[in-house]
């Protein structure tokens, strides 16, 4: 998703980017014809034996999903982004207005998510694979087509050339100058004298006193100040060019405080339906999927979404006097400390569960306990709350404090954290299972957990949650603002 992006901070604009890549998305039409072409899709089963797929049928199958992939990595940080863009930040309103714009930004993805998870799952189970792919595929056609009937009316933000190659010609040009004295008066370092920044796009950004070592980049030499020669970025870096990477290093412990979120964010679709399909699923005659309930951590951001920012906003705005009521770090430390609570609330129902299960002699059978499975609706609903928070304001803390021309790339860093967070939760669930198997034990989270100690993994969780918010309190306090002219 990264490199993908970087397109959209270099050569390519974000609306080209996202017009290129948008079309990628047709992967689903790839996707409908291998579910509907009879020489593309599979054999009926004969009852219980299916032939297995052609090496065709998988590679049509597969070769759609990954320009979907593609297509999703291209798009999904330039989209922000580029919304993002359309505001202008030296007016005051429309800057209370891009802070909305995240919001519904983020409430529009979860519509999306509640109808393909409920509707479009339901045409797929019963109608067919087929017709269940070309709705998404249709509505995407739809999507691109009126993204780009906008065009006229879109505000433009130029592309700065890559970031990385910046980046690499500042540590290169502060090693080669590793010997020289960095100025205690930081106007003695090199910046262009015109009002506009050297980087196509961005605006010039203030000195700052940290990581005075990378400072050396931009210490005009006496053999250049001779020669009057200061074109060669690898050995001369303007001011501008520096604070970019110390923007980037700064941003770091709290781009890392994200993971440990997103681990708990990996729970909702993995243990706390693992823990849905030992509880009651029936309402009378009719029983939910386990997987299904993941619906209401949606549905939990759609509520949400229009309470913080139609209710939570203005009320937080008399007191803090802040235009967007909570400052982004504010928001996202918010956001931590209610996913702690969401990870006690999966603990105590666990808790009740196995207690219900003791009392009626079902700890050594698989079997469902009978506690109805809407008890878990507080631990989802928990959840989308602190989505609301930490996710956009995620958003919101990497498209204002990276600098202008990389907002599409720290974007991109931002949900690089949710895949981050299932590799951690995946290395925490290894690390438990190894060291609570030992001995013959059957371990915190057996096939049957009646007789494991799944509230276990939940508390490990909200302590690791708890110390990931202290480390964030830290980190957010020594953090300062960016400064740009």
């Amino acid at each position: 998703m990264a490199q993908l992006t970087l397109k959209g901070d270099l050569f390519l604009s974000r609306i080209q980017e996202i017009g290129k890549l948008a079309h990628l998305s047709l992967g689903m039409c790839t996707l409908t014809l291998s579910a509907s072409v009879p020489a593309l899709k599979p054999a009926e089963c004969l009852g219980p034996i299916c032939p297995p797929a052609t090496p065709a049928q998988y590679s049509v199958f597969f070769f759609g999903l990954y320009l979907i992939a593609l297509g999703t990595g291209g798009i999904k940080p330039c989209v922000s982004s580029f919304g993002a863009d359309q505001f202008d930040d030296t007016d005051p309103q429309e800057r209370i207005k891009k802070g909305s714009f995240f919001n519904w930004f983020y409430f529009s993805i979860n519509i999306g998510s509640l109808v393909s998870s409920t509707f479009i799952v339901w045409i797929q189970d019963n109608v067919g694979w087929g017709l269940g792919f070309s709705i998404p595929a249709l509505f995407m056609g739809l999507a691109i087509g009126s993204f780009l009937l906008g065009t006229p009316l879109y505000r433009f933000q130029k592309p700065g050339g890559s970031p990385i190659t910046r980046m690499c010609q500042v540590v290169v040009a502060s090693f080669r100058k590793r010997n020289l004295v960095v100025p205690e008066d930081s106007s003695l370092l090199y910046e262009t004298p015109d009002k506009s920044s050297a980087i196509e796009g961005s605006r010039k950004l203030e000195h700052s006193d940290e990581l005075r070592c990378l400072d050396r980049a931009a210490i005009v030499s006496d053999a250049e100040r001779k020669t009057g020669d200061y074109s060669n970025m690898w050995r001369l870096c303007t001011v501008t060019q520096v604070e970019e990477l110390k923007i980037l290093i700064r941003m770091f412990p709290i781009w890392a405080t994200g993971i440990v979120f997103a681990a708990v964010y990996a729970q909702l679709s993995t243990l706390f339906v693992e823990q849905g399909r030992m509880m009651d699923t029936s309402i009378g005659s009719f029983n939910i999927p386990p997987a299904s309930l993941s619906s209401f951590d949606v549905i939990s951001v759609i509520f949400w979404v229009p309470v913080y920012d139609r209710i939570i906003v203005p009320i937080a705005r008399k007191f803090t006097g802040k235009e967007r009521g909570f400052s982004e770090l504010q928001r996202m430390g918010i956001g931590l400390f209610i996913s702690i609570l969401c990870m006690l609330a999966a603990a105590v129902v666990e808790i009740m569960r196995l207690q219900l299960a003791r009392e009626l002699d079902l700890v050594d059978k698989p079997v469902a306990v009978p506690l109805s499975i809407f008890f878990q609706i507080p631990q989802f609903f928990l959840f989308g709350a602190a989505e609301v928070f930490t996710f956009i304001g995620q958003l919101e803390f990497f498209y204002d404090q990276s600098p202008d021309a990389m907002r599409s790339l720290c974007s991109a860093l931002a949900l690089l954290t949710t895949s981050l967070g299932n590799y951690l939760s995946s290395f925490i669930l290894s690390i438990v299972t190894y060291f609570t198997t030992r001995g013959g034990k059957p371990g915190w989270i057996p096939d049957n957990l009646n007789i494991g100690h799944l509230h276990y993994f939940f508390l490990l969780l909200a302590a690791l949650s708890f110390l990931n918010m202290l480390v964030y309190i830290v980190a957010a306090k020594r953090y300062k603002q960016k400064k740009a002219s």
